[in-house]
């Protein structure tokens, strides 16, 4: 065994020495494929009121942490073994620091039980927090060997900011390598799984959160996201996930693939069972005034008038485009009959629906790949060279590892070429400029055919061109990564699951290209069931509490349906 591959062994095993033995499952008799949802519950493992609790939403959570009529230890418990089964059953997991967790929430209970007042918004709510985020006194290796055994010196702006509110951080998430992925595989902890099957991916880059609120063992989870990391996992794993706009929520303090590279950056954002949890956490984070403590944070404060739609007829007779396809791949089919499902939804509850006319959606996505590739492949292998680990060439099953030099761009969120000069790249980001611009045009131009008097409101589309799809067959980020490029909020909302019995196979389509026929290809009904379905809301760049009430009426419409 080479030096990095014992040093990865190591880790693992520590954190398996984390798991009490009195809660390890047995995992046998659980086939590969299967839906594992809803094991914590079934497993006897968990009491009646434990299962109560991590059914929960996060404002139900909130009220009864805040009432005293649940404790937080009790809470961060029920959370904790939950996430111990959820790890088991998905390998989602990377730190478990729970004795630290029950030691903060017993100082909440103190002091709830002292004053009758409540520290922060989060008052006693279990909180996970994707790898990368730093806490003081644990390890952040994002997947790569050469981190492991460095301990941060101090917490992110954003633990500071969660501690004060009176979260309870209690375990972090795991990440592919490099996080510049849309699966979720590395040396040191290995593969994480979907859910509601098992031979699926959770996706990435955030896919050990995606996979852990998805399992109920976390309320409220944070990721991060610079071309659907967020979004894919959120989507895939059927929870609600939030890409907020740069700057909107303090990145400081984090560790990081590309650091340097701000022209298209990485955000922080929330997963939840609930648009409540992602509500709390964003009205928290912003109350907090991060551009205090992260100069790279945006100075605007938390609009009630946004949130209550002021700019967007106050919530009456909203229009949304939908974008049936980018122009470049379409859709499986339950993607489009999620899509069908939220336009009646909305036409019911009397809105307008329009259809959306992508714009230059193959550009956007050379634009990013040529902005992040510029310095990719010598930031991995700066990284890397610490202890000899490979650079993760793909995330398929059979290929796990590879030399550096051989990403593909059907593979992979970032293709790894040589480097370019600065003027190369100068050029690259004016291409982005006139792209963003063009985009606002066409954005603004609808104003004449919504019959509002505004232009849309939000546009609807895909998450990506499949549901949850077999590990290493995640072959393409473009239904997200254009909406980063334009620095556009966007929120993922669940729909319904895949049912081969429904969502059949369609007749073959005029393909736009091999990669759009490539996909149709790939559909088999069989080997998606029971994934979840999910589309994908756009607002407008810093438009997160627009976006979120926008969401509450589309989860509304649908919950009428």
């Amino acid at each position: 065994m080479s030096d990095w591959k014992a040093i990865a062994a190591k880790k693992k095993a520590k954190q398996q020495a984390l798991i009490p033995k009195e809660w390890i499952l047995k995992l046998d008799d659980i086939p590969i494929g299967a839906d594992v949802s809803r094991v914590p519950e079934t497993c006897g493992l968990m009491t009646v009121i434990e299962i109560q609790i991590t059914n929960s939403d996060v404002d139900d959570l909130l009220e009864k942490l805040a009432a005293g009529e649940w404790s937080s230890v009790l809470v961060t418990t029920a959370f904790y073994k939950r996430a111990i089964i959820a790890h088991q059953l998905t390998n989602c997991l990377t730190e478990i620091f729970v004795e630290r967790a029950l030691f903060r929430a017993a100082e909440l209970d103190d002091h709830l039980r002292k004053t009758g007042a409540v520290i922060g918004p989060l008052h006693g709510l279990p909180v996970s927090l994707k790898d990368q985020i730093n806490i003081k006194g644990l390890e952040s290796c994002m997947g790569y060997v050469s981190w492991v055994g460095t301990y941060a010196e101090r917490n992110s702006v954003l633990t500071d900011i969660l501690d004060n509110a009176g979260a309870v951080l209690f375990v972090k998430t795991n990440v592919p390598q490099t996080l510049m992925w849309s699966e979720t595989f590395n040396h040191v902890f290995g593969r994480t799984s979907n859910p509601y099957n098992r031979s699926l991916t959770s996706g990435g880059s955030s896919g050990g959160e995606g996979a852990l609120v998805a399992m109920r063992g976390s309320p409220l989870g944070v990721g991060s996201d610079i071309g659907g990391s967020i979004r894919i996992p959120a989507a895939f794993c059927g929870t609600y996930g939030l890409r907020p706009s740069y700057g909107r929520v303090p990145y400081a303090g984090c560790v990081n693939s590309l650091e340097g590279q701000d022209s298209v950056a990485s955000v922080l954002g929330p997963l939840s069972n609930s648009l409540s949890g992602i509500k709390m956490f964003m009205k928290a984070v912003i109350d907090a005034r991060p551009w205090l403590k992260d100069p790279l944070a945006v100075r605007k404060r938390w609009s009630d008038d946004e949130y209550n739609l002021v700019d967007h007829g106050n919530g009456k007779n909203l229009c949304f485009a939908i974008m049936w396809d980018d122009g470049l791949v379409v859709p499986h089919p339950p993607i489009i009959r999620g899509l069908e499902v939220v336009k009646k939804a909305l036409l019911n509850a009397g809105h307008e629906v329009i259809d959306w006319k992508p714009l230059k959606h193959a550009e956007m996505f050379k634009c990013l790949h040529d902005i992040w590739a510029a310095g990719a492949a010598e930031d991995f292998e700066v990284v890397t060279a610490v202890t000899g680990e490979p650079v993760i060439a793909s995330m398929d099953l059979n290929d796990e590892i590879s030399a550096v030099g051989k990403h593909e761009e059907h593979n992979n969120a970032t293709v790894v070429i040589p480097g370019v000069s600065a003027y190369d790249l100068w050029q690259t980001h004016r291409q982005k400029r006139i792209l963003r611009e063009e985009y606002l045009q066409l954005w603004e131009d609808t104003i004449q055919i919504t019959g509002t008097g505004r232009a849309v409101d939000a546009i609807i589309s895909p998450a990506a061109p499949y549901t949850a799809i077999r590990h290493g067959k995640n072959n393409t980020a473009q239904y997200t990564m254009v909406w980063n490029l334009l620095d556009y909020s966007s929120l993922v909302l669940p729909v319904s699951r895949v049912d081969p019995e429904i969502d059949r196979v369609k007749a073959p389509h005029n393909f736009y290209n091999q990669k759009d026929k490539a996909n149709y290809d790939l559909y088999n009904p069989a080997d998606f069931a029971n994934a979840p379905i999910s589309v994908q809301l756009v607002g407008r760049t810093c438009e997160e509490e627009a976006v979120i009430a926008m969401g509450e009426i589309v989860v509304a419409a649908l919950k009428r349906q």
